[in-house]
C-alpha cells in the first residue's frame, strides 16, 4: 500500500511538472507578426506583464516540481513540501487568473475603454496563448490535488491513523 502511494504521488508530481513546463514553453513560443492597413506589429507574450507573470510563476513551479521528484520518501522535508504546495497552488491560481483576464480582453476587447480585440489579426498567437492557459489550468488542478493529497498523507489532519 505504501509503495502504491509513492508511485501515485510520483506520477502526479511528474505530470504536474510536465504541465507547468509545457505551459512555459507554449507561452514563450507564442508570437506572431501582423500587418493592419499600413501598420505592422508583433504580438508576443513579453508585451504583457500578466503573461510574463504567468511564465515566471510556472517556471518557478516547474523547478520546484522537478526538485521534489527526487526527495526521498522518508525525508522530514515532506512537511515543508505541504506548505510549499499550498504556496505554489496559490501562485499558480493567481497567475492563471491574471493571464485569463488579459486573454479575454485580447479576444473580446473592451468597447467601453476603446480597446479593440486583437485575436482577429493574430490568430496563431491567440491560439498558442489559449493552449498555454489550458495547460496552466490543468497545472492548477493537479497542484490542488497534490496539496490535498500531501496534506492528508503527511499531516493526517483527521488523525485517522496512529503516526
Amino acid at each position: 500500500m505504501a509503495e502504491t502511494k509513492r508511485i501515485f504521488t510520483f506520477l502526479l508530481r511528474f505530470i504536474a511538472f510536465c504541465t507547468t513546463l509545457s505551459a512555459v514553453i507554449i507561452m514563450i513560443s507564442s508570437r506572431q507578426r501582423a500587418t493592419v492597413l499600413v501598420f505592422s506589429f508583433e504580438a508576443k507574450y513579453s508585451d504583457t506583464p500578466a503573461f510574463k507573470y504567468f511564465v515566471i510563476v510556472n517556471a518557478i513551479v516547474s523547478i520546484y516540481g522537478f526538485l521534489v521528484l527526487f526527495l526521498p520518501s522518508k525525508s522530514l522535508l515532506w512537511r515543508l513540501v505541504v506548505a510549499l504546495d499550498a504556496v505554489f497552488t496559490i501562485l499558480l491560481t493567481s497567475s492563471i487568473s491574471t493571464a485569463l483576464a488579459i486573454a479575454y480582453v485580447g479576444e473580446k476587447g473592451n468597447p467601453i475603454a476603446g480597446w479593440l480585440p486583437i485575436c482577429d489579426q493574430v490568430t496563431k498567437y491567440c491560439n498558442q496563448v489559449k493552449g498555454a492557459l489550458i495547460v496552466g489550468f490543468i497545472s492548477v488542478v493537479l497542484y490542488m490535488l497534490l496539496f490535498l493529497y500531501s496534506l492528508h498523507t503527511v499531516l493526517n489532519p483527521l488523525l485517522l491513523e496512529k503516526s
